[in-house]
């Protein structure tokens, strides 16, 4: 089973267990946010990788640079973890690490939340990439992926339990469009996955398709 096929079957076998009321704001948030053009305004092939220097959740800090130092980057941004989508797509690439490092490629993702939560996730799937945070989503706005939940898409989050005012370390409502990369030594993405509809990731097979192309 592929990843994508993977995501819907959770997403069938979930998605009608949320209220109506909530279903119904999750949709039109979605729609508009992919009638927004964020997704064409994010970063895609020839363009150059904004650098970064972000915290592990280990407390080090990584740099994009560093990374590149060892050869091509896999760089993957993912809301947080307490999306279910984000944690399916972290533990495919997991299960496909070992192929990513045979291709002398690193593997690391970022999201928005503080370093305790990217360490709990990081030991919960047994990690054993970097997994960093961008506090504000500064680097997530370089690579033109974030953007702002609207107050109805927000109030739901609430209700749900996500407390993104805590794990966000004071930035609730920025997240980034789940994207990833294939950066190549000389800073180059030469392979792009962006996609506003977050039940969709990138397949690890794609990805390993483009580091052999490199």
């Amino acid at each position: 089973m592929s990843l994508n096929d993977e995501l819907r079957a959770f997403f069938d076998a979930r998605y009608q267990q949320i209220p109506p009321e909530a279903r119904e704001v999750m949709e039109r948030a979605g729609r508009e946010l992919a009638e927004s053009g964020q997704a064409a305004r994010a970063l895609a092939v020839g363009d150059r990788a904004p650098r970064f220097a972000l915290p592990a959740a280990t407390g080090r800090t990584v740099t994009l640079d560093g990374l590149l130092a060892d050869g091509p980057v896999v760089l993957t941004f993912y809301r947080g973890a307490w999306c279910p989508y984000c944690n399916l797509s972290l533990r495919a690439l997991q299960r496909h690490h070992d192929e990513i490092t045979a291709h002398g490629a690193r593997l690391v993702a970022v999201s928005p939340q503080v370093p305790d939560e990217s360490l709990s996730l990081t030991e919960k799937h047994e990690l054993a990439f970097d997994v960093l945070s961008d506090i504000g989503s500064d680097a997530a706005k370089q690579y033109g992926l974030a953007f702002d939940l609207p107050d109805d898409l927000a109030a739901v989050y609430d209700s749900f339990g996500f407390d993104l005012q805590r794990g966000n370390g004071g930035h609730p409502r920025t997240l980034p469009v789940p994207a990833t990369y294939v950066i190549d030594r000389d800073g180059v993405i030469r392979w792009a996955f962006v996609d506003t509809d977050y039940t969709a990731r990138a397949e690890p097979a794609d990805i390993l398709a483009a580091l052999a192309a490199l």
